[in-house]
C-alpha cells in the first residue's frame, strides 16, 4: 500500500476521528454549565478562525473553526471583560466552587462515559480475538529462562485471569513497570503450571516502541501466512526486478521457503545484495533476479523488497475466542474496562515522569492519525475500539494537574476552597505561562518521536 493511499486515508480518519472526541469533551463542559446555570457564549470545535457559526435560541454561538486539533467551550467570565450586572449571577467565576468544578470534570468525565459507550457496544456486538498462546520463543532469553515454550496457554497475569492477547498485553504492561517482575499461569499439554518472567531494571528499555516482545524473547502463535504476494510498493526493490503480485515465492536464493515470515526472515538478511527468487507465476516457475533493498530497523540496516502478503493466515477455531454479552450484562463489564485501561494510563504517565517507563511511547498526532489510518481499514468494530482508548487517554490527560488543562484548574479551584479567596491573578497568569511551556514541550517531544519512528 502506498505512502500516498495511507495519508489519504489517515488524515482524514484522523480529523473525523480527534472532532468528535473533542466534541464530545467540550459537551461535557457545555451540558453540565447549561444545568448549573452558567451562561454560555460559544461552543467551538477547533481553534483558530471561525469557519461557520450559527446562534441557537439559547444563545449560544456555535462554531467550526479551522485548526481542528481541539476545541472549546467559552462562557460569561468577568475576567474576559465587563459583565452586566444582570448576568453576574450566571458568571462563572460567581458560582460555588462545586459547581466550577463539576463543570471543569464534566468533559473529562463525558470522555469516560464514551469510552464506556463503545466498550459496551463492542461487548453486545460480540469481540473476536486471539488467545494467548505463545509462538516462537528465542533461546537465552528473559522468556526462555523463565521456561515459556511455544505453544503454552497464558490464564492468567499475577493472578488476573486473560483470554485474549490483548488482556495479555495490558497485563503485562501493568505488572511489569511496578517492579519488573511478572507471574504467569500457563496451560502446557492439558497441565497448569506458573512460570515467573525476571526483567527487573529493564522497565524502561521494555516500553520503548516494539520493544515488548523482542525484549522479553517471545511471540504469540501465529498461522502460517502463504507467500503468495498481494502488494508490491511502487519503486520498490521488487517492482524494480519485475516481481509482481500474485506471484507465489517458492525459494530465495536456493532456499525454500514455506511461508511468508520465512521468505522475509531471508530478505531481511540480504540487504543490498544480488539475490535469485524463485517465483511460481500462472503455472510457470521463473528466476528472477533482485538487488534487495535496504532500511533501518532498531538502527540496524535490513533487507527490504518492498512487498506485501495476499492474505493473512487462518487461525483455527482452537486459537480464537469470541466475547460476546448481553445488552445488560455487557454495561458492568464496559465500565470495568475502561476503569482497568483508565488506571493504566494513570500508571504509565506516573512511571513516565519517575523515568520507569520510555519517553519514546509517548505518540503525537502523526501517531494517532496512523492508528486511525489503519483501524478504518480493518473495519467498525475496530475504530469503535481506537476510539475508546483515545478517548480515554483525552479524558486522563486533562485531568492532570496542569495549568490550562482542566485539571490544573480544579486545582485552582479546589486552592480557592482551602484559602477562602480565589488565587491571584499573578499566580494564574505564572500557572498559565508554566502550563503553555509544559505542553508545548510535551508536543514537541511527541512529534520528534512520531518522526524518528517513521524514519527508523
Amino acid at each position: 500500500m502506498s505512502k500516498l493511499y495511507d495519508i489519504l486515508i489517515s488524515l482524514p480518519a484522523f480529523i473525523v476521528g480527534i472532532s468528535i472526541l473533542v466534541a464530545v469533551h467540550e459537551f461535557g463542559h457545555f451540558w453540565v454549565a447549561r444545568r448549573l446555570g452558567i451562561k454560555t457564549l460559544r461552543f467551538s470545535i477547533g481553534f483558530g478562525k471561525v469557519l461557520w457559526s450559527r446562534f441557537g435560541k439559547d444563545g449560544t454561538e456555535y462554531a467550526i473553526s479551522a485548526i481542528p486539533l481541539g476545541g472549546y467551550v467559552r462562557m460569561l467570565d468577568e475576567r474576559d471583560g465587563n459583565v452586566s450586572a444582570e448576568d453576574l449571577p450566571r458568571s462563572f467565576m460567581r458560582q460555588p466552587v462545586w459547581k466550577r468544578v463539576a463543570v471543569l470534570f464534566a468533559g473529562p468525565g463525558l470522555n469516560f462515559v464514551f469510552a464506556i459507550a463503545m466498550f459496551w457496544v463492542l461487548l453486545v456486538s460480540g469481540v473476536p480475538a486471539a488467545k494467548p498462546v505463545i509462538g516462537e520463543v528465542a533461546p537465552q532469553s528473559i522468556a526462555s529462562t523463565a521456561g515459556l515454550q511455544p505453544n503454552d496457554e497464558v490464564t492468567a497475569v499475577d493472578g488476573q485471569p486473560v483470554n485474549t492477547q490483548g488482556d495479555f498485553i495490558e497485563r503485562l504492561l501493568s505488572d511489569l513497570i511496578d517492579d519488573g517482575v511478572v507471574t504467569l499461569a500457563i496451560r502446557r499439554d492439558g497441565d497448569d503450571r506458573t512460570i515467573q518472567l525476571n526483567a527487573v531494571n529493564r522497565t524502561r528499555e521494555l516500553t520503548e516502541p516494539n520493544a515488548l516482545f523482542k525484549g522479553l524473547g517471545f511471540q504469540f502463535w501465529r498461522p502460517s501466512i502463504p507467500t503468495v504476494i498481494g502488494s508490491v510498493e511502487p519503486g520498490s526493490a521488487a517492482e524494480k526486478a519485475g516481481i509482481k503480485a500474485d506471484d507465489r515465492i517458492l525459494s530465495v536464493d536456493g532456499r525454500e521457503v514455506t511461508d511468508f515470515a520465512s521468505a522475509t526472515a531471508l530478505i531481511r538478511a540480504n540487504a543490498n545484495r544480488e539475490v535469485v527468487f524463485s517465483v511460481q507465476r500462472s503455472g510457470e516457475q521463473l528466476a528472477i533476479k533482485a538487488t534487495v533493498g535496504s532500511r533501518v530497523v532498531d538502527g540496524q540496516s535490513v533487507g527490504f523488497m518492498g512487498i506485501g502478503p495476499k492474505s493473512g493466515g487462518t487461525y483455527p477455531e482452537s486459537m480464537k475466542t469470541l466475547q460476546k454479552e448481553s445488552v445488560l450484562s455487557a454495561l458492568p463489564l464496559a465500565v470495568a474496562v475502561t476503569w482497568q485501561k483508565t488506571k493504566l494510563m494513570f500508571k504509565f504517565l506516573w512511571h513516565l515522569v519517575t523515568g520507569n517507563v520510555s519517553g519514546k511511547s509517548i505518540s503525537g498526532a502523526i501517531g494517532i492519525a496512523d492508528v486511525m489510518g489503519q483501524v478504518v481499514q480493518i473495519g467498525v468494530l475496530a475504530t469503535l475500539e481506537a476510539l475508546a482508548l483515545i478517548s480515554i487517554s483525552i479524558g486522563a490527560l486533562n485531568l492532570l494537574p496542569v495549568p490550562l488543562l482542566d485539571g490544573g484548574q480544579i486545582v485552582y479551584q479546589l486552592a480557592e476552597l482551602l484559602k477562602g479567596r480565589p488565587v491571584s491573578e499573578k499566580a494564574q497568569l505564572w500557572g498559565q505561562q508554566v502550563g503553555i511551556v509544559l505542553l508545548g514541550l510535551l508536543m514537541i517531544f511527541a512529534l520528534s518521536n512520531d518522526i524518528v519512528q517513521r524514519m527508523n
